[in-house]
């Protein structure tokens, strides 16, 4: 085909659909000038990555790391609303006034006892049995917020119609914060909303993970000594490991998707005292809020069983309760169309030695850092896992699948290891495509209102017949650490 002929063939296109070509040209144009404005203030991001890995905050605890983010934001010309949904560690950063509304995620809660020294390829704790950030959430959190500055640089730049909020959600690892600012409305309004998590594999998951519920059962009885007269006392720690029995020989009777699994914070103070007080944290999930729901109700019903036959008296304490993750398709096309442009992390030889001496450690196959991008398409299985994201899911179109390589193949999560990696070379360069797919994904939904249509059209579509309402109970504040 000749050059003359392309051109002739070029400008029929143009003539017949003007605004689809100069739209896609200029649309192309704003993503280039996103990515381009990541990599100009990465270290801005860098920072904030590396200062909410120092400060390790958990759940519910994150009062640093909020505020280095929404002090970031502000600075930025974001309006910064702090101590949404009752919770002071939680805010929504917005830009714009107008349509569409596109929302973006942020986490930045630590996890208890992964206290690492960042960038080591073994085991070495900064401080023995302090928190740390094994899930990655300190790139997380600074990676979301770099993708909603990018967004508004161009906005601002190309006169861009829309407003781009990012919302600050801590307390992620208990499935609490979303939850509670689903449940105040915080959600509502937005047209479609995007997250994103560190990981070992660089993909888009349509997975759809487990709803739960996250309770403790406390049982009360009486002290007395636990030899000259244990007659006298009634025992709340007997309460709890009968209750305990009970559910262990019902899981036989439970179908397989169902998980149970608990731990006992409290269990008495001395061998010769009978415990007047005792305490059990429960997690119980399964592919559904009904299926949660029943067996939420049969465990229960072992409590209650345990209360009898031991006299004591028993409390139960609802701390949260989320659904399964709805994906959306059409948003998740999205990101991965924009993973694919971006392409993935570029690791150089010295973080390939740190993951394959880190693989080697942990007893592994020496993989090195996964580079490639998995197909886009339905998974064979369900998620095992549970996140409050699936509360957001089921209010507003999301996609909050997106993982990108920040980590060694192959390396447990919920680790040291996952901590070390957090604030290395390593994650540092996953968060910023992270960053850079958010912010082109984000730039296409505000500038084609055929994806917010198609978006919204097979949200409706899924949730025909369905109105959300929270799993926790009416009135319920969350429940904010007292030291």
């Amino acid at each position: 085909m000749s050059i003359r002929t392309v051109f002739i063939l070029c400008l029929s296109i143009i003539l017949l659909f003007p605004g689809t070509a100069l739209t896609a040209g200029r649309m192309d144009t704003c993503k280039k000038e996103a990515t381009e404005w990541i990599d100009a203030n990465h270290r801005m991001f860098d920072d904030a990555a590396r200062a909410i890995h120092e400060f390790a905050e958990t759940a519910l605890r994150e009062h640093q790391s909020a505020e280095y983010l929404a002090n970031m934001l502000e600075r930025d010309g974001f309006t910064v609303e702090r101590g949404v949904a009752g919770m002071p560690i939680a805010f929504v950063a917005t830009f714009g006034s107008s349509g569409p509304v596109i929302g973006i995620l942020a986490e930045y809660d630590a996890l208890p006892a992964l206290s690492q020294k960042p960038g080591l390829p073994s085991k070495e704790a900064v401080e023995q049995g302090a928190p740390g950030h094994g899930c990655g959430h300190n790139l997380y959190g600074a990676g979301s917020a770099a993708a909603a500055m990018a967004i508004k640089a161009v906005m601002e730049k190309r006169s861009i119609p829309g407003t781009i909020k990012l919302f600050g959600c801590p307390a992620e690892e208990t499935v609490v914060g979303k939850v509670y600012m689903a449940k105040e409305g915080v959600f509502d309004g937005v047209d479609a909303c995007f997250a994103w998590h560190p990981g070992s594999k660089n993909r888009i998951s349509l997975a759809h993970s487990r709803a739960l519920n996250n309770f403790e059962v406390t049982f009360r009885g009486k002290t007395a000594h636990g030899s000259a007269d244990p007659w006298n006392g009634r025992s709340a720690l007997d309460a709890v490991e009968l209750m305990n029995i009970g559910v262990n020989y019902m899981r036989e009777h439970l179908k397989d998707p169902v998980r149970i699994h608990y731990v006992i914070p409290d269990g008495g103070a001395a061998p010769n005292i009978v415990p007047d007080y005792a305490r059990v944290w429960y997690f119980v999930r399964d592919i559904d809020r009904k299926g949660v729901e029943e067996t939420y109700a049969k465990v229960l019903r072992c409590a209650e069983g345990a209360a009898l036959m031991t006299e004591t008296t028993m409390e139960v304490n609802l701390i949260t309760g989320v659904y399964d993750y709805l994906p959306n398709h059409t948003l998740s096309e999205v990101l991965y169309r924009n993973l694919q442009a971006i392409g993935t992390p570029e690791f150089a030889g010295e973080e390939e030695r740190f993951a394959k001496e880190m693989q080697n450690y942990l007893g592994i196959e020496e993989k090195g850092m996964n580079t490639d991008i998995e197909p886009f398409e339905e998974p064979k299985t369900i998620s095992g896992g549970s996140t409050d994201i699936a509360d957001v899911s089921w209010i507003v179109p999301t996609a909050g699948e997106l993982a990108v390589v920040t980590m060694p193949a192959g390396i447990p999560g919920h680790s040291w290891a996952v901590t070390s990696a957090s604030c290395s070379s390593t994650g540092l360069k996953g968060m910023h495509v992270a960053a850079k797919v958010l912010a082109t994904g984000g730039i296409e939904v505000l500038m084609d209102k055929k994806v917010i249509n198609k978006a919204r059209g097979e949200f409706e579509e899924k949730t025909e017949g369905f109105t959300y309402k929270s799993a926790v109970p009416a009135g319920q504040k969350p429940q904010l650490p007292q030291n």
